[in-house]
């Protein structure tokens, strides 16, 4: 398997959610299936099944937060040199030339991708318009709304 390019904030969130679900709810679950199975028959008790499909949500995840923590490549990207160059990880400030408005979006992996928070996916197409451009640069991107251009007015890796 490849390696899935990951921020350093990325990786420190992953590792915080995998530590909660270790040592909180994972043992909150073991004792919610020990009380339900106190109450008796198994086959028609709600709080026991519930409990061993809350279990099996939970180990399912840790799983999947291995494997992605396993599979990262984690980049700080404040400790390379700012040129002025779009990459991954950096923090672009965009003027939309149709309406002189700006946005600020942060390329980011595609796990911790967030378009609520300006965190765009490096694999989507808008970020992948931009990641190689400089500052200054005029890039034309289709978006769903139709075609946007942009100049690139603030580069910043932090």
């Amino acid at each position: 398997m490849s390696l899935v390019p990951m921020t350093e904030q990325g990786a420190v969130a992953l590792r915080e959610e995998l530590e909660h679900l270790k040592t909180v709810l994972r043992p909150r679950i073991v004792a919610d299936i020990a009380e339900a199975r106190e109450h008796g028959d198994l086959k028609e008790n709600a709080e026991y099944h519930a409990a061993r499909e809350e279990q099996g949500f939970c180990e399912g995840r840790i799983q999947e937060i291995e494997g992605k923590l396993s599979n990262a490549q984690v980049i700080d990207v404040t400790k390379m040199n700012n040129n002025g160059r779009v990459i991954f990880g950096s923090t672009i400030t965009l003027l939309d030339l149709d309406n002189d408005k700006e946005v600020t979006y942060r390329i980011v992996g595609e796990d911790e991708a967030d378009i609520k928070n300006n965190l765009l996916s490096v694999s989507s197409p808008i970020a992948r318009a931009f990641v190689g451009k400089e500052l200054d640069d005029e890039v034309t991107v289709t978006t769903p709304g139709g075609v946007k251009e942009f100049e690139i007015t603030n580069v910043e890796y932090i």
